[in-house]
């Protein structure tokens, strides 16, 4: 899977959607921590976190009522990180997490 564009670039491969959402995070041999996801597409999620991620790094995303999401950090930017899902997601999921976001 290719990287999610930061930074001036741009190559990202699906729809991107902006939300707000409050979501949790972990790397492997850590607690989770709490993350603000700030868009979305089916292929990953922009967050922010003041928790040091690294490039290459795999990680779990949960959001609040889906089972954990396995992603890689793939640029960081201060505390804005891109991540791109290990399997993309479905589309009827992508809709309802942004529907979370539009509900809250």
């Amino acid at each position: 899977m290719g990287p999610i564009a930061g930074g001036s670039g741009d190559n990202r491969r699906a729809l991107r959607k902006p939300v707000r959402l409050k979501a949790q995070l972990r790397d492997r041999g850590t607690a989770k921590f709490d993350i603000d996801v700030i868009d979305l597409s089916t292929t990953g999620f922009r967050a922010e976190t003041s928790f040091t991620l690294w490039e290459g790094h795999i990680v779990w995303l949960t959001l609040p009522g889906l089972a954990s999401l396995e992603a890689t950090v793939a640029w960081r930017d201060g505390l804005l990180y891109g991540c791109a899902f290990a399997r993309p997601l479905h589309p009827a999921v992508f809709n309802h997490i942004v529907s979370l976001s539009e509900a809250a």
